[in-house]
């Protein structure tokens, strides 16, 4: 806590001789902040699922409970201020989050850092990022919607990351709520070995409060806002129910775990300290998930879920996170990273996001090893640039709170770096040091804008270096051919989202043109390739030669290029190699078919010729271009399009109509599932055909449909489609028609 605060206390306490609970509590928490170094006290958690799960309720509950705000807030305020971690103007008009906001409190003595991620598939970088940092998870599951498509995305991102998660089943208010229908699906859709540690005390508007399984009794929350936790026996109409409960979960855990398994085959009964080591030991493997219940709108069972996070989710000492040294000199070696918090070992921290505030560009950090102190220099692993420390901060949301020095575990925010996402920090210059970098998603829709007025290209400029550094899935490029700029993101509302801000951050109006699909052309079939790349013309020469095959790789790599050097002896120096594949590489940016990027395609360099003084880099470069266009011109070559898997939820009368508009759009169904009246209907549809998808469904459902869509994968699509997209190309590139080139 800085010297400002502690005399704002002072001050409060002598106008008001008697402070607070609030203030007392923040006082405290600030002065334990401060002292608490330990390890096993540090929690570094997220907050995921699919749209409208409640994410942000949750995160503005729990940081009312923990005493971090006064007063709690809804998503959608009617009292205009909106939830503490939507602190985006755009968020809270639309209700939604759009970037991931930080923040950190404390709960029974330990100190929790606390991401609040987008539900929205087109923001999905923000939630890669977020899990690339965090040690554990909680997946909130509304108990009417269940498992849904981004439930799916996000699942699969924890998978990736390796981070143990806890599910919070919420909503448990709302109507036609069904939390075991929810618990179904975590087994079947998601293959969690999953299992209640609590069960309702009434559902919809009885909802009254939570039974826990393990401690076998009720808990109850009363006071206005829930604040008060009582705890009470379990009613004796439920108590069969819980012991068949508990049971169900004790078997679910002897399957994943040795010591339980050993009691419940000796059919000893396990002790609550038992089941409860077993459930941490077995989430922190990620072989069992605990499925929490609760509604963070009516203010029941958020405690307990914080309970559940200190007991069963990792602190940073009990994960191992690994950095590969000395990479550039071809031997990288995996060092494992010391997580304790003494500042022995040096500094190694993860920038993980960019955002530019008011007072410059802030990054994110969380710090792996060592610690960091204001006024110390670190240095960036992939540059080597030095940058001294001014301000260390730890946000809350879009409030700074300055501290003088953090240590492994931490997640903070630095001033004036100058950096990209993914960097590694070390404060040893001649530290090779670098860790596992994000994944990024390549963008998947495209759309022409233009500023309104041609005065605003200044800002128009700023606004678009400003976005695209801060989010690598929005890109952005100037195509010569047509003469406009092109920005490509993961969904129209993404490119939505970022022309609105050009307008109120920038004062930068924008027109987006038509969307426009990232197609993809490859090969059909393997085809051979000898180019010679001759040129004289005085003075020094070009010589090269190169002859291979191209072929398709599999379908699940037809996004990818490979280039795979086959060469034996000297015919091409290997100095020249680089040359040769920069050259793939390069023409595959720009197809010959339709214009768009080539992939899926495998480049095999298995022989050639150079010539002592004419061969050099720039002449193997234009060799390999040079192959590439032969080979578009005697092989075969198909178009591939994105195919989205599409998630349509509506109430049951309108199932048929539904299916018949998604067959329309040329979509295939994948399953349909229904429940109380509503049905939900999977497809796997072409992006292509999506497009003006919301407002036909809205218009067919009465208002009540809604779906959700995610890439899937790139597949090939119809002739017919191909032959409209080369034709439109042809007309746009002057070109005559020469029906060689489309052999589908």
């Amino acid at each position: 806590m800085t010297i400002l605060n502690v005399l704002k206390f002072a001050n409060a306490v002598k106008s008001a001789h008697k402070p607070s609970h609030t203030q007392i509590e923040k006082f405290s928490s600030y002065v334990k902040y401060a002292e608490h170094k330990a390890l096993e006290k540090i929690r570094n958690i997220g907050i995921s699922a699919h749209i409208d799960s409640g994410k942000t309720t949750l995160t503005e509950r729990i940081l009312f409970y923990t005493g971090r705000i006064d007063s709690m807030h809804e998503v959608k305020g009617k009292d205009n201020v909106g939830a503490v971690m939507d602190s985006m103007e755009l968020e809270r008009q639309r209700g939604i989050t759009i970037q991931s906001a930080a923040t950190y409190t404390i709960w029974k003595d330990h100190n929790i850092n606390i991401i609040d991620t987008p539900g929205h598939v087109d923001f999905t970088v923000e939630v890669e990022r977020a899990l690339r940092v965090l040690d554990g998870a909680v997946l909130v599951l509304c108990a009417v919607g269940g498992v849904q498509s981004q439930t799916l995305t996000v699942n699969r991102q924890m998978k990736r990351y390796n981070v143990p998660c806890l599910a919070f089943i919420n909503k448990l208010d709302r109507l036609g709520a069904n939390p075991d229908r929810v618990l179904k699906q975590l087994r079947s859709k998601m293959n969690h070995n999953a299992a209640f540690l609590h069960l309702p005390i009434g559902l919809e508007k009885d909802c009254q409060g939570i039974l826990e399984l393990i401690e076998e009794r009720a808990v109850y929350f009363d006071g206005d806002f829930g604040e008060k936790v009582r705890y009470d026996e379990v009613p004796k109409d439920r108590r069969a129910e819980v012991q068949e409960r508990r049971h169900e979960l004790i078997e679910h855990l002897s399957n994943v775990d040795e010591t339980l398994g050993e009691l419940f085959l000796e059919e000893k009964t396990p002790t609550v300290a038992d089941i409860k080591k077993a459930v941490r030991s077995t989430a922190l493997k990620r072989t069992f998930t605990p499925v929490l219940l609760g509604t963070a709108l009516k203010n029941r069972g958020v405690q307990p879920l914080l309970d559940a996070v200190l007991e069963y989710l990792p602190h940073p000492g009990q994960v191992e996170n690994t950095a590969i040294i000395n990479e550039a000199n071809g031997e990288g070696e995996t060092i494992i990273l010391d997580p304790a918090r003494d500042g022995k070992k040096p500094f190694v921290g993860l920038a993980f996001k960019l955002e530019v505030s008011k007072f410059g560009q802030l990054t994110y950090l969380r710090c792996y090893q060592g610690m960091l102190k204001r006024g110390d220099n670190i240095f960036n692993a992939r540059t080597g640039k030095k940058v001294k420390i001014s301000r260390l901060v730890r946000m809350h949301s879009s409030n700074m709170e300055e501290v003088s020095e953090v240590f492994a575990g931490d997640i903070f925010a630095l001033f004036g770096v100058d950096c990209a996402s993914g960097d590694t920090f070390v404060n040893d210059g001649k530290l090779e040091l670098s860790m596992e970098s994000i994944h990024v998603p390549d963008p998947v829709v495209s759309m022409a804008i233009r500023p309104k007025n041609s005065k605003d290209r200044d800002n128009f400029s700023k606004a678009v270096a400003r976005f695209t550094k801060e989010d690598p899935t929005f890109q952005f490029r100037y195509d010569g051919d047509n003469k406009e700029t092109i920005v490509s993101g993961m969904g129209e509302l993404h490119l939505e989202i970022y022309a609105q801000r050009m307008e109120r951050e920038y004062n930068c109006p924008v027109e987006l043109g038509k969307p426009k699909v990232a197609f993809r052309e490859t090969m059909m079939s393997p085809c051979s390739f000898d180019y010679l790349h001759k040129k004289q013309s005085g003075g020094a020469g070009q010589f090269a030669r190169v002859s291979g095959i191209m072929e398709p790789l599999p379908p699940h790599q037809n996004t990818m290029l490979e280039f795979v050097d086959e060469t034996v002896g000297t015919n091409i120096p290997k100095q020249f190699v680089p040359g040769v594949e920069r050259g793939f590489l390069d023409t595959c940016q720009k197809g010959y078919l339709t214009g768009h990027k080539i992939s899926g395609v495998k480049f095999r360099l298995q022989d050639g010729a150079h010539h002592i003084v004419d061969s050099s880099e720039l002449a193997f470069f234009l060799a390999a271009k040079g192959a590439v266009k032969d080979v578009f011109e005697e092989g075969a070559w198909q178009v591939l399009e994105p195919i989205m898997y599409v998630e349509v939820t509506m109430p049951e009368e309108f199932h048929g109509t539904v299916i018949g508009q998604l067959n329309k759009r040329g979509g295939i169904i994948t399953g349909n599932e229904g429940s109380e009246g509503w049905t939900t209907v999977y497809a796997e549809v072409p992006l292509n055909n999506m497009f003006g998808y919301a407002g036909e469904l809205r218009s067919v459902t009465q208002g009540k449909g809604e779906f959700s869509m995610e890439y899937s994968r790139y597949s090939p699509c119809l002739p017919d489609v191909q032959e409209q997209l080369i034709r439109k190309y042809q007309e746009e590139m002057g070109i005559l028609p020469d029906k060689k080139k489309n052999k589908n």
